[in-house]
């Protein structure tokens, strides 16, 4: 057995554990520029994610086991007052249901991300953190100084939700190993993801990937041409160059 008596020993018995450590990381798109990936991150069951990402980071996450369960939170970097407010993104586009093309809304009317590409369509804007998503947030967020009233509603990607006749909420569970789904943020932000079990469905949850990488490209190429929609980018477009100017 290794000793660590001493800060020299245990100097050489962390260092020796460091060579035989094997991280093993999201595997990169093919077709982007890895000089243009700004971040990667493997979220193990149960962790916990937090970044700052500037305007027009292209965000993928994606449930290589097909259990995965992101809980997703989004601040405004520069004003950390300003954050996702999931009624406006339930309401201004007249959707409950996430999907390619549903902006992800601040309590400011401006769009903090954009859902681009989607090839899970389980998700679930209803019913909010858990109790051990919630925890993970909390850790994510005193990472960049934020206090727990900064962490309302959240997202939930990769389980999904849908409401009966009766009212009544009903998961849907997930769609299989694979599936992904692609943000572009319109303005800088602060993320936090939570991989954590749905509160309405306790399935144990499984590793979530995370890449972020520079693609201001697709900020024009954005789906969207509702009414609704566009007011709400002239919005975030008019913060942004007056912040910026």
């Amino acid at each position: 057995m290794t000793s660590t008596a001493s800060t020299t020993e245990a100097r050489a018995h962390a260092r020796s554990q460091a060579v035989d450590a094997h991280v093993i990381g999201p595997a990169l798109p093919p077709d982007v520029d890895p000089a243009n990936i700004c971040f990667t991150q493997r979220i193990p069951a149960g962790g916990y994610a937090n970044i700052v990402l500037d305007r027009g980071t292209r965000i993928r996450l994606s449930d290589p086991a097909g259990a995965a369960c992101a809980h997703i939170m989004l601040l405004r970097a520069e004003s950390p007052w300003e954050r996702l407010n999931v009624a406006d993104t339930v309401k201004v586009p007249w959707q409950a249901y996430l999907g390619t093309g549903h902006p992800l809304l601040s309590d400011q009317g401006r769009i903090l991300a954009t859902i681009l590409a989607d090839s899970s369509q389980r998700h679930d804007a209803l019913c909010g953190p858990g109790p051990v998503a919630r925890r993970a947030l909390l850790l994510a967020a005193a990472k960049h100084g934020l206090s727990p009233r900064d962490i309302g509603p959240t997202v939930s990607l990769f389980r999904g939700v849908r409401v009966e006749p009766d009212g009544e909420l009903a998961p849907t569970g997930g769609a299989g190993a694979g599936r992904a789904v692609d943000l572009i943020t319109h303005l800088p932000v602060t993320l936090l993801i939570a991989d954590a079990e749905h509160p309405l469905d306790p399935t144990p949850v499984t590793e979530l990937d995370v890449i972020a990488w520079h693609a201001p490209e697709d900020l024009a190429r954005v789906p969207g041409d509702e009414p609704e929609y566009r007011r709400a980018v002239e919005n975030t477009e008019l913060a942004w160059h007056a912040a910026h100017a």
